[in-house]
């Protein structure tokens, strides 16, 4: 066989050489070589072709499935596939979380709210780990709590107080990084963590953040809101910061701080921060919510940032708003199709039609 093939190889650069390469020639030349190769080796070309029309038929029975799931809102096969998926709805929050394509998922949200007596504003957390999982942990489980205690306290003597949501934010989340990083470096734990908190009170809403992950507001004629600006170490501000401390970026698939984490400030990450090329200063801005009158407000680790603009993602979820989990579910599935290889959290909040506040 292999003697064959040497002698038909020869001939056949004998042919072309004599036609000079023309392509007609060797369009025939192929579409010999084609039927030389099946006559001669029909069983294995009968293999390939078969696994291929069986390939084929796969995935179309998949995207079958896909397509009579609820507009992407009930992908049984797809939901079985994480072992780790999150979901939570109550009154006028819901929150859908998946481990998508990572080992491990680093994700954690958190909500705290009081719409019976309004004791203290709502508070929403987003918090997207790296380096495992004990930052995230740490500050889900703290900072909601203690933000929620002085925040109880604060309420009742609000008119006499100094204080403002934006330091009572800034004041908790400077303290549980100082906390964390005590814990985490004593056991040599390099875990760090995003940090996106929102209070929400009838008139006022105040964001703070740390990292990357990221608030966007639908206000009443469906434009697009920034409520918080992801801290990147390419930014000129966060650039001059760094290169002060001593340190560099450089691009290993993004920039990365010291070529290693692709943000600029965090909570956690004692290496770094004993460095002072990391910070865990919060940016926090304040929205009023008479002047905006907003319809709702997507939460979102960067899973979700990395496959949909600001406008995109409002314009999505405005859409899906009736949908059992207001559309968090359908933005998350859809931003792992469109290949986004993290963890994704994303939390929905509706606002009253009203516009003062959130719904009951």
């Amino acid at each position: 066989m292999i003697e064959d093939t040497m002698t038909l190889l020869s001939l056949l650069g004998r042919i072309m050489r004599y036609f000079l390469l023309r392509p007609e020639t060797l369009f025939l030349l192929c579409i010999s070589l084609a039927l030389w190769s099946y006559f001669f080796h029909t069983d294995e070309v009968k293999t390939i072709v078969k696994s291929s029309r069986d390939a084929v038929k796969m995935v179309k029975g998949k995207v079958a499935e896909i397509m009579q799931n609820d507009k992407l809102g009930g992908l049984d096969v797809l939901d079985a596939e994480f072992s780790k998926t999150w979901e939570f709805k109550s009154n006028n929050v819901a929150v859908y979380s998946i481990q998508g394509r990572r080992d491990h998922m680093e994700d954690r949200f958190e909500v705290l709210t009081d719409v019976v007596n309004k004791s203290h504003p709502s508070i929403f957390g987003i918090f997207d780990g790296h380096g495992g999982e004990a930052a995230a942990e740490y500050v889900k489980t703290h900072l909601p709590e203690v933000l929620k205690q002085h925040l109880l306290a604060y309420e009742k003597e609000k008119e006499n107080s100094i204080l403002s949501y934006p330091a009572i934010l800034e004041q908790h989340i400077l303290s549980v990084d100082k906390e964390m990083l005590e814990k985490l470096s004593a056991s040599y734990d390099e875990a760090g963590t995003t940090c996106l908190i929102a209070l929400l009170s009838d008139k006022e809403l105040t964001v703070a953040n740390v990292g990357d992950s990221r608030g966007v507001l639908c206000d009443k004629d469906g434009n697009a809101i920034a409520l918080s600006h992801d801290h990147k170490p390419y930014q000129l501000k966060e650039r001059k910061r760094i290169k002060r401390a001593g340190g560099f970026i450089s691009f290993n698939g993004s920039w990365r701080v010291q070529g290693i984490l692709a943000m600029s400030r965090s909570l956690g990450d004692y290496p770094l921060k004993n460095l002072n090329v990391i910070i865990p200063d919060p940016d926090v801005l304040a929205f009023d919510l008479d002047k905006l009158q907003p319809e709702f407000m997507i939460l979102a680790s960067d899973g979700l940032w990395d496959a949909f603009s600001n406008e995109e993602a409002v314009r999505f979820i405005k859409e899906r708003l009736d949908e059992p989990h207001y559309g968090a579910k359908s933005i998350v599935l859809q931003s792992f199709y469109r290949g986004c290889p993290d963890n994704i959290t994303v939390m929905v909040v509706k606002f009253k039609s009203s516009h003062k506040g959130a719904e009951q």
